[in-house]
């Protein structure tokens, strides 16, 4: 049965990390499925410092289309951040004062949209509210174009990059092929994966076969081979005419090294990558003499709801729906997951999974998935990956361009004191 709460018991919902083509369907389907129960949903502005801060928006005055429109809009409506709260031994004020605004607007449920420091987020402040006798249930809500989150089949944004990526290389590809005999034989596309290469894989969807692009991807769970590395790369022109390669940004040599380590680090702590592309072009083009050229989507791979997959947005919008459920049946301490239960037709449900066992696990590649020579995907990455790039999503358009919603974002009044203190 439900747990029964107060009228005046609010939601409270946040984005975090990198956004999505599809991250705003989530916030829709939180948003509808709280509206249909009589839950007030607050949304925190730039994710969890919004919290720490006390910045909060009232989703209750935006409008049923407005809320709606949000299906098909692209960035993060609410703000999302980077932001990793330390352990709560190390820093246990600002989990306290989590729960501190937390006790201030009647919020007793909390869903975090991000991946897996995210739902390391939620696990910890479901944790701390048990310590300190507040009444809060905490959901981990799945999001991350890598694909990278542990239990869940896939994850919400990343079909609809794998997407992007599949018909880019496609694309991209057949102009290169048209210009070959006289122009560029070797182009290089780097796609965003620091430890998984979901996203580098999702490239061999373009086409099958010894001489179908790409002609090699390059996938961060095997170690770079230079040697091996170019001379397929001389091959596969010597035999097609060009060669197109697709790159994960977290490729790496034999010592462990990234080949475009930038010598910085982001707000998580990770190393900041400072392009692969360019480094291979320039090792290509030193090492073998051909023409290269390069590119670097970045952001477009992962905001470009105009090419979204329709089995992303459908799911994206269902694990937000499932995360309201997931807390209002008093769940605490679990993210909705996606269980695949047929690959032909392709099916699926969602069910709740512990987030002790999603925080801080990484999914990468299975073995299986990757060709014997380490350059392309298996028959079982095909079977894997194609339902979930399949069917169109397209947003409304006028005068030729997608037409994006921009909420109001009414603020919340605030009743605390300023966050960091002093």
């Amino acid at each position: 049965m439900p747990t029964r709460h107060a009228t005046s018991d609010r939601l409270l919902y946040a984005q975090s990390g990198g956004v999505t083509a599809v991250i705003n369907a989530t916030a829709a389907g939180v948003i509808e499925a709280a509206r249909a129960r009589g839950v007030p949903v607050y949304a925190a502005r730039n994710g969890i410092l919004g919290a720490l801060r006390e910045e909060l928006i009232d989703t209750r005055k935006e409008t049923r289309a407005a809320v709606a429109a949000l299906r098909h809009t692209p960035g993060g409506a609410f703000g999302s951040c980077r932001y990793k709260l330390k352990s709560l031994e190390a820093n246990r004020a600002e989990y306290e004062r989590l729960i501190e605004v937390f006790r201030a607007h009647d919020i007793r449920w909390f869903l975090y949209n991000g991946g897996n420091d995210s739902a390391d987020t939620a696990l910890k402040i479901s944790q701390l509210g048990k310590a300190m006798k507040y009444d809060i249930r905490c959901i981990g809500v799945p999001k991350t174009v890598d694909n990278d989150l542990a239990v869940t089949d896939c994850c919400p944004g990343f079909g609809s990059v794998a997407k992007y990526t599949a018909v880019s290389t496609l694309e991209a590809s057949l102009d290169v092929a048209s210009m070959a005999s006289t122009s560029t034989k070797v182009f290089i596309l780097e796609v965003m994966g620091r430890h998984a290469g979901w996203i580098a894989a999702a490239a061999g969807l373009a086409g099958d076969g010894a001489d179908a692009p790409p002609h090699l991807i390059l996938f961060p769970e095997n170690v770079f081979d230079e040697a091996a590395f170019l001379a397929k790369v001389k091959a596969t022109v010597e035999r097609v005419g060009w060669c197109t390669v697709v790159a994960s940004e977290g490729i790496r040599n034999a010592a462990g090294q990234f080949l475009a380590d930038a010598g910085t680090r982001d707000a998580f702590g990770h190393v900041q990558l400072g392009g692969v592309a360019p480094t291979l072009a320039e090792l290509v083009k030193g090492k073998l003499g051909y023409k290269v050229h390069w590119a670097l989507p970045d952001y477009l791979q992962r905001s470009a709801r105009h090419l979204a997959s329709r089995v992303d947005a459908e799911q994206a919008y269902a694990v937000g729906k499932a995360a309201v459920d997931c807390a209002l049946a008093g769940m605490n301490a679990v993210m909705p997951a996606i269980v695949r239960t047929s690959d032909a037709p392709y099916r699926w449900k969602i069910e709740p999974a512990p987030l002790a066992k999603i925080a801080n696990h990484e999914k990468k590649l299975p073995k299986g998935f990757i060709r014997k020579d380490g350059f392309g995907i298996t028959a079982a990455a095909r079977r894997y990956l194609a339902p979930l790039i399949a069917g169109e999503s397209a947003p409304p358009t006028k005068n030729g361009l997608p037409v994006y919603v921009q909420l109001k974002n009414v603020a919340v009044a605030k009743k605390l004191a300023p966050w960091p203190p002093g």
